[in-house]
């Protein structure tokens, strides 16, 4: 018989590692650093991920639904949105998440709660700390005890202030190798671009003058994953976070990891690769790890980073947001639909993450090729009329194109081309009841959940465009508002937390359950969801103007025998019954069960 370990003999990671981990991870490494060793590399990025502590599962998880159902959402959130100035942020957090959200919401993504130096937390200076003005370890381990955290891996850049940087700076191994230089003399015109600042920023070294990528901003320095020291540091940061509660980590900026001058520097076949491999090492975790992509591209590229069901778990809904804009601001479903009925399933094991607001703005890439140039414009001209303002980023032929809207998404729907109305409410919950709906996990913003309107001092303050969808509430305040009944907060937060309840009581919202989209005229957006052993229906349909509208139920093609009503509204919904009527934005999900 084979010996036993010793019991209290540590166990390294290479020698827990499954067969098949290791080959794979051979083809993968292989793959990604040709030049490098191959087994001392593997058994490096074994050891960083997992330590004597952990090991890998002895089969991986395979591609199942079972990581999500129909009860998942999440609360996308910063960790200072809510202040009193006594309490730390991240308690408040926590206080809000308890009373208002539990039963409703069990996931909350909290935006890098880490030490920064700009972006508001995205110019990491350390990944291993929380800012102590959020609050420390302990308390994100207690909001991981009651909800799915979901976290933040700054991966493609950190602070141009940090001691990564500042050790690069001084040429101290391993850092002096950690980030990504090149020449002005190189071609870079086909570099892809989300800013319109200099991608290059001259920097004085003990190596001499050094030229470093700066994809976001100047103090955002963008880190070379083609040194696999890179790689490892993160996957060290990944079992830290892991260990302290975080169960799906979003890979930000993800896109953009490896560079090749003379190339796009975006979507390279090494950045998958690199997904791939923290796919494979997190379905080997014996924690139910979750992997999303932020990939703020247009939609074909965004699809890709499912992969062959060994990339993202799940990837953002991108063109969600500005599809569901104009279908508001238009009164019309034409590009949604048109989108939404050549949109894949996602495959086994692969979920979408639905969102129509965000900590960033509206993004327009991912509406290139669904929406027309000058709809897009039309779109822009609607927002900002409402108080919005427009980011930009450079082109290749070194121009400037808008990339993303900045408005909190409360005040973009407080009208429509047409100006300004009575239906800013309803127009909003419309929007939220859309992404509640569709194939995927909805996540929803605070600043959505709260009717939040336009910070345009915090623009002032902060002096970025993305500020205004940032506000950082005073928590006495918003308490004072949710008490009162006809506030906008308390209005659209009770019915909002109404319809998340609703929705995640039925089996056909489940992320996977089959979806159809129906043809009701451009006035509806509609889709039919069926769960998975097929015993619910459910028909969600929304009216995307101010006028009533009316269908016949004939044309929904009700089973007959079954009893149909109204999810939302309590009705009764006969198959050969009158027509169904359509009150200006109202929303039904018309069910079986």
């Amino acid at each position: 018989m084979p010996a036993r370990n010793p019991p209290n003999v540590a166990v390294s990671p290479r020698d827990a590692c499954p067969t098949r981990l290791r080959r794979s991870l051979d083809v993968l490494v292989e793959s990604i650093y040709p030049e490098q060793p191959l087994a001392p590399l593997v058994d490096a990025i074994l050891d960083a991920f997992w330590d004597e502590a952990t090991h890998p599962r002895r089969r991986g998880r395979s591609a199942t639904r079972a990581l999500w159902s129909e009860k998942d959402a999440y609360l996308i959130t910063y960790g200072n949105s809510l202040q009193d100035g006594q309490h730390k942020p991240l308690d408040l957090l926590r206080a809000f998440a308890e009373a208002r959200l539990r039963g409703t919401i069990n996931g909350i993504h909290i935006l890098p709660y880490f030490p920064y130096t700009s972006d508001d937390g995205f110019a990491v200076t350390d990944y291993t700390s929380v800012d102590i003005e959020l609050g420390d370890w302990a308390d994100i381990r207690r909001i991981a005890a009651g909800f799915r955290l979901m976290s933040d891996l700054v991966l493609n850049h950190c602070s141009s202030q940090g001691p990564w940087f500042n050790a690069y700076r001084q040429g101290h191994e391993p850092w002096k190798h950690f980030f990504f230089e090149a020449s002005p003399a190189d071609d870079l015109d086909a570099v892809v671009r989300p800013r319109a600042h200099p991608l290059l920023r001259e920097v004085d070294t003990a190596m001499g003058k050094r030229y470093v990528w700066c994809t976001f901003s100047h103090d955002q320095v963008d880190l070379d994953f083609s040194n696999p020291a890179v790689l490892c540091e993160f996957l060290r940061i990944m079992r830290h976070h892991i260990d302290n509660g975080v169960r799906t980590f979003r890979l930000d900026a993800v896109a953009f990891l490896w560079k090749e001058v003379g190339t796009p520097c975006i979507n390279l076949r090494q950045t998958h690769e690199i997904v791939r491999l923290l796919r494979l090492l997190a379905d080997y975790d014996p924690e139910p790890l979750i992997l999303i992509t932020e990939t703020n591209l247009p939609n074909i590229e965004n699809l890709s980073y499912f992969g062959n069901r060994n990339e993202a778990h799940m990837i953002y809904n991108f063109s969600l947001p500005p599809l569901v804009l104009h279908a508001l601001y238009n009164g019309t479903s034409t590009y949604l639909n048109a989108w939404q009925m050549a949109m894949p399933p996602a495959q086994l094991g692969c979920a979408y993450l639905n969102f129509t607001a965000s900590h960033d703005g509206i993004g327009l890439r991912p509406a290139e090729g669904l929406i027309p140039e000058e709809q897009i414009d039309a779109m822009i001209a609607t927002a900002t009329a409402l108080g919005g303002l427009v980011s930009l980023r450079a082109t290749p032929d070194r121009g400037k194109r808008p990339y993303e809207i900045n408005i909190a998404l409360f005040d973009a729907l407080a009208g429509t081309r047409d100006g300004r109305d009575q239906w800013q409410i309803e127009r909003f919950l419309c929007s939220q009841t859309i992404a509640m709906g569709l194939e995927g996990i909805p996540a929803f913003y605070i600043h959505s959940l709260l009717a939040t309107p336009n910070d345009h001092d915090g623009v002032e303050r902060a002096s970025h465009n993305r500020a205004i969808n940032r506000h950082r509430w005073h928590y006495p305040d918003l308490l004072a508002r949710l008490e009162q009944a006809d506030s906008n907060q308390a209005r659209v937060l009770d019915e909002m937390t109404r319809r998340i309840r609703l929705r995640i009581r039925q089996p056909a919202f489940h992320p996977n359950a089959t979806q159809f989209t129906l043809q009701l005229g451009e006035a509806l957006f509609g889709f039919w969801r069926q769960s998975m052993d097929r015993s619910q229906s459910v028909f969600a349909i929304h009216n995307l103007g101010a006028e009533t509208i009316t269908i016949p139920a004939m044309s929904l093609n009700l089973i007959g025998g079954d009893r149909w009503h109204d999810l939302l509204s309590g009705e009764t919904v006969r198959e050969f019954g009158d027509d169904i009527s359509f009150a200006p934005y109202q929303c039904r999900w018309i069910t079986n069960r």
